[in-house]
């Protein structure tokens, strides 16, 4: 499915602080990559969404179907979206899977499809959108950036998460070392470390849990404000980073989890 995504000077685009940019999302059929594309599309831009099914890709976006461990799939619909869009100037690397276990508990198979998706997708991604930016970058140094969705996994221990925080880790360390390489080209590279967010993929795991009242209340409590974070909470940091208005930043990891990272609160009295 294919919509016709908003023109510059159509319905969001006036005042905008992303008004005539160009943007991708990947996973932005969902969750957060939906909220993204969603906020980016409000605040001006034009945006393509890249996803495995894009049927749910918001209004006014241009809908893209590929599948990021496929080089080639990934790479037509980069460059059928800069075409289409006139250009790229902001990529949101949102597209993931989660993995639940042990080191001991996920065998090879599942280590690699993890890292296909997780770890390879940004870099499939970013490498065919490179030169896009990099065009765009001449004319709007500074402008021009790549935003990955890492996770709290990537800095915390996190029980039953190894595959999964394993992946983080290298998305984080992989935003560092993209943020290095590209700053004297105009391109900045920054990621979110979000907490829990409450996602369909969340909603998941707790249908399979024994007692999901009982494991929902568990990950709200784990997060010292109390509750799991909103994708449109999440959505707005990467705006945020991804923003003309933020031109400054650039490797870094914006944690967006409820306090989980940096508080060590006392339990609460009985």
């Amino acid at each position: 499915m294919t919509t016709t995504p908003s023109a510059p000077g159509g319905p969001g685009a006036s005042g905008g602080d992303f008004a005539g940019m160009a943007a991708l999302v990947t996973g932005g059929a969902s969750g957060i990559g939906a909220a993204v594309a969603a906020l980016l599309r409000d605040r001006g831009a034009r945006v393509a969404v890249l996803d495995l099914d894009p049927t749910g890709a918001p209004d006014g976006t241009l809908a893209l179907k590929a599948d990021v461990t496929d080089d080639a799939a990934v790479r037509a619909a980069v460059d059928r979206a800069a075409d289409e869009l006139g250009g790229l100037h902001t990529v949101v690397g949102n597209a993931g899977v989660g993995a639940i276990g042990t080191v001991e508990d996920n065998n090879d198979a599942e280590w690699q499809r993890l890292l296909d998706i997780n770890v390879l997708g940004l870099v499939r991604t970013d490498r065919a959108a490179l030169p896009h930016l990099r065009r765009a970058a001449v004319e709007r140094p500074g402008h021009v950036s790549v935003t990955h969705t890492c996770s709290i996994a990537a800095t915390a221990g996190l029980p039953q998460r190894a595959a999964y925080s394993a992946s983080k880790g290298a998305v984080l360390s992989l935003t560092l070392a993209m943020a290095a390489d590209h700053v004297r080209e105009g391109i900045r590279v920054n990621c979110v470390n979000p907490g829990t967010v409450d996602t369909p993929w969340v909603g998941r795991l707790l249908d399979q849990a024994d007692d999901p009242a009982a494991e929902r209340a568990a990950l709200e409590a784990r997060q010292p404000a109390g509750r799991l974070v909103a994708a449109e909470e999440v959505a707005e940091a990467v705006a945020h980073l991804a923003s003309p208005r933020s031109a400054a930043v650039t490797g870094t990891a914006f944690a967006v989890d409820g306090g989980m990272q940096g508080l060590r609160l006392r339990p609460t009295r009985t």
